[in-house]
């Protein structure tokens, strides 16, 4: 291992954290994943802390919630005065790569100033605008246009690989940034390859998406699609690390930006607290991350930046996030495992996942466009994760679950303090009168918090 490893992020768009046979799908859609992540570190309760692309990769990008980006929903350029990775990693021997969807910038092609100081660039603002499944277009370092063969998964990962066998005299950071498994925007539809789509036609469905329905009937066959050939790209991709003896030299982290719940939670596919829209699948493959097991313990993409950052040695850097190495390495017992996540566009919205309960509040009094945070909330949503770990029944207003209620009420209070830096008041929800037979026992809720 050299002492400064070189850095891939394979960054999926929109992908359910229960794609993973890891997870409990039964259609061997991610077996590659699922192999490495298990020769590797597989972080088991993965989420994102926003359920929007923008936010979401202003936060991978920077390490810190969108309300401190500025990039609190889509169309909002990130800052120059926002540090990256990538401009920690150029000033500590990094040769620094962008490859795929950015949609952090202000325009078609992005500025080379709102770049995010990536030194190489192969990439589209908006992906999903400049190209479709067997039409690839992005822009290259100059801003010229570039047609890339194939389809589109593949024509990114192959580029990816073309970067990757160059030769140089310093460590890469690369980041490989896919619009799939999101929709493709103007047919509004899931285009997986050629043939896809038949191998999964009425095959396995989610839980959450067998009753609550949504659009999963007609858009999970190509979903599932779609994510099979993003994890043979990802078979690819290591298969060319291999090849080129560069494994041993390299840590590959895997992780999306958010889940999909299929029009199920809201009038489309994500900005929800729902495990649908915030849970997805991650990784950590190489160097000290090699047998690192599963790792319980909730992750944000926030302590991926972190650990990105670890990994490179990095010492004075700013982040929201924490390296998880020490958990890795088993060193850790004080890891905080409470998720605190921003929700924007559909509702203003903020949420608390804890290992057991899934707590959330809305705003309905503010602009969910023009407003990225409040003083007032209204309780909406509580769940019990360990009994019901797809959401289906709202505990919210039911006076048994008043204890744990307001011990969420309170913690999610001083997150938003501390990173919204303004003082909550959060309405109770309404009592909620003969709920019926739940089948739960009171004297159990505050186990396992």
């Amino acid at each position: 291992m050299k002492n400064k490893p070189n850095i891939i992020v394979f960054f999926t768009d929109q992908q359910r954290w229960d794609t993973s046979g890891l997870h409990g799908n039964p259609l061997s859609l991610m077996e590659n994943f699922d192999h490495y992540a298990q020769e590797g570190t597989h972080l088991f309760n993965s989420f994102t802390c926003q359920p929007v692309c923008g936010p979401a990769r202003a936060s991978f990008q920077t390490g810190k919630y969108a309300t401190k980006t500025g990039v609190y929903r889509n169309h909002i350029t990130l800052k120059k005065n926002q540090k990256t990775i990538a401009q920690y990693l150029n000033k500590h021997g990094y040769e620094t790569a962008y490859i795929g969807k950015w949609h952090l910038g202000s325009s078609e092609p992005v500025k080379k100033n709102e770049r995010g100081g990536y030194k190489y660039w192969l990439a589209s603002n908006l992906l999903e605008f400049t190209s479709d499944s067997y039409d690839t277009i992005i822009y290259n370092n100059d801003n010229n246009k570039v047609k890339l063969p194939g389809y589109r998964i593949d024509a990114i990962v192959d580029a990816a690989i073309r970067y990757i066998n160059q030769k140089r005299n310093k460590p890469f950071f690369l980041f490989i940034s896919l619009i799939e498994p999101h929709h493709q925007n103007h047919t509004d539809d899931y285009p997986p390859p050629v043939g896809y789509r038949e191998k999964y036609a009425g095959r396995w469905t989610p839980p959450d998406l067998q009753t609550l329905k949504g659009t999963a009937y007609q858009h999970l066959a190509g979903y599932f699609g779609m994510t099979k050939r993003i994890d043979e790209s990802y078979g690819r991709l290591i298969d060319s690390l291999i090849s080129l003896k560069m494994m041993d030299d390299t840590t590959l982290f895997f992780t999306s930006d958010h889940g999909n719940n299929f029009k199920t939670r809201n009038d489309e596919y994500k900005r929800s607290c729902h495990e649908s829209s915030i849970r997805v699948p991650s990784s950590i493959v190489g160097n000290i991350f090699n047998q690192g097991g599963r790792i319980k313990n909730l992750i944000s993409i926030l302590d991926l930046h972190a650990t990105i950052l670890d990994v490179a040695g990095v010492k004075n850097y700013k982040s929201d996030g924490n390296s998880i190495i020490p958990l890795t390495m088993k060193k850790n017992s004080k890891w905080l495992d409470e998720i605190f996540i921003q929700i924007s566009e559909s509702q203003l919205a903020r949420s608390l996942r804890t290992k057991k309960w899934k707590y959330c509040i809305n705003s309905p009094s503010s602009d969910p466009w023009n407003d990225s945070k409040s003083d007032r909330y209204v309780e909406q949503f509580l769940y019990n994760l360990e009994s019901d770990p797809y959401e289906l029944n709202n505990l919210i207003g039911i006076r048994e679950f008043d204890t744990i209620t307001k011990k969420l009420r309170e913690k999610i209070s001083k997150f938003i303090i501390k990173h919204e830096e303004i003082m909550p008041n959060i309405k109770k929800a309404k009592v909620v009168e003969n709920p019926g037979q739940l089948g739960l026992d009171p004297g159990s809720f505050m186990e396992g918090y």
